[in-house]
Parts: C-alpha cells; structure tokens; sequence
C-alpha cells in the first residue's frame, strides 16, 4: 500500500515537468528502483492506471530501471554484490558494510509529445 503515496509522486513531478516543458501528453515515463527500495512494479502499474485519467500522463507507459544491491564493505573496502542473503563480503569475510546501490527511487526520463 505504500505505492500509492509513492506512485502520486510520480505523477505530480510527471505532469508538472509535462506541463512547464509545454508537453501535449506525456508518452513513457522511465523510473529507477533500488533493489531494497521494496516498491513493487506492478502496483505502482496499477495505481497510475487509476490516477492518471484525465492528467497530461493518461496512458503513459511506465518503464521500471532495477537497481542491484551495492555494498562497500567497512573492514577491507572492497565493493560487492551480494549474493541472496550472503551479505558476507567476498574478499574479507566481514557482514554486510555501506550500502552503495539499491535504495534508489526516481523518475530518471520522462518521453513527451
């Protein structure tokens, strides 16, 4: 349920972007999503399809951009992409470290007419 919230953003940005840039419609719209961002393509899908009826964005089509899970670990600095749940650094051994990819959320382009 939190897509809602999240998914009005993206058509408030959207159409006031559409609109300032003197767009007649707003054809696809690209979003970038971390891995761990925990937002769900298809409920965002779902309710733009509800919320954009009647805006510059009414039947745009969204394009999802997933970003892998990124960390640095904090004892050797060797960057990783952590495998299912091994969190475990590769080169050291170490947990986990500083998350340096995967909690990205934006609307990275947006295609006008």
């Amino acid at each position: 349920m939190h897509e809602l919230p999240v998914t009005e953003s993206i058509l408030k940005i959207v159409t006031e972007h559409a609109a300032e840039a003197g767009a007649k419609k707003v054809m696809s719209i690209d979003v970038v999503i971390g891995e761990l961002s925990s937002f769900i393509d298809d409920t965002i899908q779902f309710y733009f399809d509800i919320l954009s009826p009647g805006t510059l964005a009414e039947g745009a089509k969204l394009n999802f951009k997933r970003i892998n899970t990124r960390f640095r670990c904090r004892k050797c600095g060797q960057e990783f992409e952590p495998e299912g749940q091994n969190w475990l650094c590769p080169n050291c051994g170490a947990l986990g470290g500083d998350v340096i990819a995967g909690k990205e959320f934006y609307v990275d382009s947006i295609e006008v007419e």
